[in-house]
Formats: structure tokens, sequence, C-alpha cells
């Protein structure tokens, strides 16, 4: 394998984010007609995400240490066939228990199968440019609204919810175990040379780390960054119908965030290469909290659009810099588990957004409250993120081999 191999890794880590998180995120397609063919509830549809995100942080943690420890493949191709098992289950659903608990369990658990892995994978092949590797990998979750949404809308509107989420379950098979086979370890990676804990000779303790105060940080700021953009994410499509967009172009406004969030990812990572990952991050979470607080003025379709452009820009570009200053803070030999509890923090934030938006809506009919509220915690992650540590830099060790 060949230094372009990379590359490879990058691209197959782009497509699986894709679809993992474009299936799972596609139950905003399917939350209305959903309610609208079974009569169950918005809440209790908006539960099953809940769910969803809960398992995907516990199981975050368990894939990316399992990553670690035998490698990013088997992690991977496992995720692949569960993912589309979970879908087809979910699609023969009858009851509301039934929808929550396999879209919500096995969904989740299934997802996050991919994320920690891929990218202590991406950032095992790279030195230099690793911030932009890591935000094109993250690139397939912007790349998601613009594919998997409009596709699941369509199918919805041929075959109506079920068959739809039944074919997006086939579909899953067949996009992903194929390529999940190409994940390979680089053939030889430099050892770290960076912080205190990536210096020790032997695996640092993960006491050690998850009390640092580096990983603190990067915890409490990953879980108030998505806490406040998960439901407003969520509810985007519903909030539009309300506001009088019709329902297509509702679903192209989460279409234009995933864009802009594409090229977010882009630009922060880029510019987290050249000027370094803090700044960046603090100034894309105020971005994101502005951004909130001006949903509440919004009414026509232009303005989402433009908007959209902003706060998808924001929120997809600060995503990807966490894995990021995972790495350079915690090494390479323990950044599955790292980033897979850093992400566990995430994923229960992620939780709260789509549950309230659901209690919001079903008790005022309107989602004021919900964007205040996301908007305050949007402050409070940039107000956190600025705690971050400096990193203390070692000197290099010696480079050492890695099997694939």
């Amino acid at each position: 394998m060949g230094v372009s191999y990379r590359w490879v890794i990058v691209a197959v880590g782009a497509l699986m984010s894709c679809v993992a998180i474009g299936a799972m995120f596609s139950l905003a397609i399917f939350q209305e007609p959903i309610a609208t063919a079974t009569g169950w509830s918005h809440v209790g549809i908006a539960s099953a995400m809940t769910l969803n995100f809960i398992v995907m942080g516990f199981g975050g943690f368990l894939w990316g240490a399992a990553s670690d420890r035998f490698g990013p493949r088997i992690v991977v191709m496992i995720g692949s066939v569960l993912l589309g098992l979970a879908l087809v289950l979910a699609s023969r659903a009858e009851t509301l228990l039934q929808f929550q608990l396999t879209y919500g369990i096995l969904v989740g658990l299934a997802a996050s199968a991919f994320f920690a892995p891929m990218i202590a994978a991406t950032t095992a092949w790279f030195d230099e440019n690793r911030g932009l590797a890591v935000s094109l990998v993250s690139a397939g979750m912007g790349v998601a609204p613009m594919t998997i949404s409009p596709f699941a809308r369509w199918l919805i509107s041929a075959y109506e919810w079920r068959p739809a989420m039944l074919i997006i379950g086939i579909a899953t098979w067949v996009l992903l175990v194929p390529v999940a086979l190409l994940v390979r370890r680089p053939p030889a990676e430099t050892a770290d040379a960076g912080t205190e804990f990536a210096a020790e000779g032997a695996r640092p303790q993960l006491s050690k780390v998850f009390q640092s105060p580096q990983f603190i940080v990067l915890g409490l700021t990953f879980f108030a960054c998505c806490a406040a953009h998960s439901g407003p994410i969520f509810h985007m499509v519903n909030y539009a119908t309300i506001c009088g967009v019709a329902p297509m172009a509702a679903v192209s406004i989460y279409s234009v965030e995933g864009l802009a969030g594409l090229g977010g990812r882009l630009l922060y990572g880029t510019l987290a290469d050249r000027i370094g990952v803090k700044p960046v991050l603090v100034a894309g979470l105020l971005v994101q909290a502005g951004a909130l607080a001006t949903y509440l003025l919004v009414s026509e379709l232009t303005q989402f659009y433009a908007l959209a452009i902003v706060f998808g820009s924001a929120y997809g570009g600060v995503m990807p810099l966490y894995a990021v200053l995972a790495r350079e803070y915690f090494g390479q030999r323990i950044i599955g588990t790292v980033l897979g509890a850093a992400t566990m923090l995430s994923s229960l934030g992620m939780a709260f957004g789509p549950l309230i938006g659901g209690w919001i809506f079903d008790t005022f009919a309107n989602y004021s409250w919900l964007f205040i509220g996301s908007a305050m915690v949007g402050l409070g992650a940039a107000a956190i993120a600025l705690a971050f540590p400096p990193l203390v830099r070692q000197k290099p060790q010696p480079a050492f081999g890695v099997t694939s």
C-alpha cells in the first residue's frame, strides 16, 4: 500500500459516515409520515431518536475501545451488518414500543460503530493535514442530508414509510459491507511525539486520562455543543412546514444545511491546520449560538436558506475538531477509546434535543423555546472551550511498526 492509500481510507470513512448518519437522521423525514399513518405521538417517535443517541454514546465508547484492540476493520464490518438489520426490523414494527426499541437501540448501536474507529484509522494515516483529513471523513455527515434525506422523502412519497425504510436498510448492506473490507491500518506509523499521555512508553492509564483537565474540557464542550444543535436539526423540517414552507422545500433546507456543513468542515479543518484548533473551535461555537437565536426571526424559504448556510457551516465545521484535539492531547495509542468516550458524552447531549423539542411542540404548538434554550447552551459550549489547556509537547519517539 502506497502513501496514496490514505485517501482511500478518507473516502471510505466519508461514505460510511454519510450512510450511517444519513440513515439515522432520516427519522426527521419519517417523523410526520409515521405519525400520520400510525397515530403515534411526535414525542413518542422523537424519543426513538433520544434512545438512539443514548445507545450511540455508550456504543461509541465500546466500539472505540474495540478498534484500539482489534483494529477498525472488524468493528465497521459488524456495524455495517447491524445497521441494515436495524432498519429492516424497524420498518416491520407494529407498535410504538417495537419501533422505539428497534430503531432507538439497534440503529444507535450500529451507527456508533463508524465514527470513532474511522477517525482513529484516519489520524493514524496522516501526520500532516490531519485536520483536513478528519474533516473530509466527517464531511460524509454533511453529505447525508443532501443524499439520504431527499432519497427517503422520495421513497416515502412513492411507497409510504414502511417500504421506504426497508429499502434504505437493504441499500445500507449493499453500500457498506463491501467497502468495510477496504479499511486498513497503515503499514507503519510514527510513534506519538505529542503530549504527556502520548509520551508514555506503555498505554496511559485510562483513569488518569478521564480525570485529566484535557478530557474534562473536551467532553463537556462536545456535550454542550451537541445539546445545542441536536433539537433544531431534528425538528427543522417540521418547524419550516409550520412556517408555511412546502414539505419537499422544507427537506431542501435540511439539504442546504448539509451542503453548508460540508463546506464548513473543509474551511474549519484547513483553518485549524494553519492557526490552531482552539480559536477555530471557539469561533465556530459562537457562530452556531448566534444562528440558533436567529431562527426565531425567520419565516420564509429564502430566509431559511440563508440561515441554513450559516448554521450548517458552523455546526458542521466544529464537529471534526474534537477528534483532532483528542489526537493532539492523547496520542494515537488510545485515540479510539478517548474519542469513543468523548462521543459518548456528545451523544448524551444530542439525546436531549429531539425529546425536548418534541415536548415543547406538543405543549406550546411552536418551537420558540427550543431555539432560545439551544442558543444559551451554545454560548455555554463556547465558554467551556475557552478553558482548553495548552498542549505540552514532548520529544518525538522512534518509529514503530504496525501490522494491518
